[in-house]
Parts: C-alpha cells; structure tokens; sequence
C-alpha cells in the first residue's frame, strides 16, 4: 500500500507539466502577485516609526515565504472533482485508504512546484531586497514542524469540508468557494493577523485556519509565541482528525452516492 501510494506520488510529480502547458504561465503570475505585494507593503510601511506589530522586514520575509510555500499553507486536493464527478466510488475500491490517496496525488504535484517555483523564488529573495532567512536557526526548526502539522490540519479541514457538503446534499463548489473566502480571510496567507484591526487577528488566531497559514509564518518571522501556536496546532489536530474520521464512516454511503 505505502509503495503505491509513492509510485502515484512519483507519477503525479512526473506528469504535471505534460498535463499543464499553462503551468509556467501560472508560476509568472504567482511571481507577478509576489512582487505586487512586496511593493504594497513598501509602499505602506517603509519610512514609518518602527512600532507596528511587526516591522518592515519581518513582514516582507513573511510575504515572501508565504508565497513560496502556498501550496503547503492552502491545502488543497481532487476531493472537490472527485466528488463532482463521481468518482469517488473508485477510491474504495482502491487497496488505500482514502487520505493517502489524495495526498499522494498532492505532494506530487507539490513536487514540481517547489521545484519550478518556491526554489528560484527563494534563491532570487536577495534580488528582490527580502532576506528569506527565519528569524533564528530554532525558528527555521519550529517552523518545519508547525508547517508539517499545519498541512496535515489543512488535509483534515479538505475532508471535513468534503463530509460536509456530502452530509448536508450541497453543490460541491458552492462549499468551495465559501471555504477558499473563509481561509483567505482567516488563515493570514494574505495579511498577517497581527495587523488585522479592533484585535480581530487575536480572535482569528483560536480558529483552526489559523493554524494552517499564520502559526508556522509567525514562527518562521518571530511575530508570535511559538509554543502557544504549536500548542492551537497540536489541539486542533486532536480535535478534527477524530471527528473526520467519524464524520466519513457516518456518511459512507452518501459518500460513496454522491455525484453518480
């Protein structure tokens, strides 16, 4: 089982660039956004006192590596098609469980994304005046381990959306959209929490997005407690991945139904 879940691995790596000839043209317009933000937050914050909660460089790190890695801190995998196209019959019938599956076929193409994209971006950081370095070696150490539990919350978060609209006999991308509004708002993938106003980014920091984007960014920049974040991590893991597991087994037959 472990092996075929590699070999998918392997061959959706393999295969991404013959199935999307628009790929580079996508990674030109993921760099486009990066440079347009590194120059909003210049624009905003250079020349200012620096006594905003978190100074000009952190914030430019923080942007740079949160592109850079944005596959890791926004999950995302073909539940929603699968669901959509029913054809997520045959994944039962497959000798996997059914979070490998999709998760083989996600770090796949993970692969040749940070391979064409977060590298050269990482590597041209010093060109575009951003030092990629985490604040300290502990930091880049602790931020490992907050994004690899963040991508497994993220994995929990796709299948407990995907349960839910199954459950609940919703148009799968109606969800979706609701979802990627929620996490854009709410993670700190786009804008760091702790310049969210009327103290919203604390709030928002308890929620489970939060935990996907925000906690391993503030520890990799020094902008937040890193224990307090790997310990919201740690328990919302232990929260939704039961309840996941439940949630599939109580829906099963909607599950395997919906969509064929």
């Amino acid at each position: 089982m472990r092996a075929a879940g590699l070999l998918r691995t392997a061959l959706l790596a393999g295969s991404e660039m013959a199935d999307s000839p628009l790929l580079l043209f996508d990674y030109a317009l993921r760099l486009l956004r990066l440079l347009i933000l590194l120059a909003l937050w210049r624009l905003i914050l250079e020349g200012r006192p620096a006594s905003g909660p978190m100074p000009l460089a952190s914030v430019l790190t923080y942007t740079l590596i949160g592109q850079a890695f944005a596959e890791q801190l926004d999950v995302r995998t073909t539940l929603a098609n699968s669901l959509w196209q029913g054809t997520i019959v045959m994944r039962f019938l497959r000798p996997l469980a059914i979070v490998p599956q999709f998760a083989a076929e996600m770090v796949g193409r993970w692969a040749t994304n940070f391979a064409l994209f977060s590298c050269p971006v990482l590597l041209l950081a010093g060109l575009l005046g951003v030092d990629p370095r985490p604040a300290s070696p502990l930091a880049g150490l602790l931020f490992v381990l907050s994004l690899a539990l963040g991508t497994s919350l993220g994995l929990a978060l796709e299948f407990l959306v995907g349960g839910v609209t199954v459950a609940l006999e919703q148009p799968v991308w109606i969800v979706e959209r609701v979802r990627v509004g929620a996490a854009t708002l709410l993670s700190g993938s786009l804008l760091p929490l702790a310049y969210y106003p009327w103290g919203l980014g604390e709030t928002f920091a308890w929620l489970p997005f939060a935990s996907l984007a925000w906690a391993p960014l503030a520890i990799f920049t020094a902008s937040g407690e890193p224990w307090l974040l790997l310990g919201r991590q740690v328990a919302w893991s232990v929260i939704l991945w039961p309840l996941v597991t439940w949630f599939w087994r109580a829906n099963r037959e909607k599950l395997v139904a919906y969509g064929g």
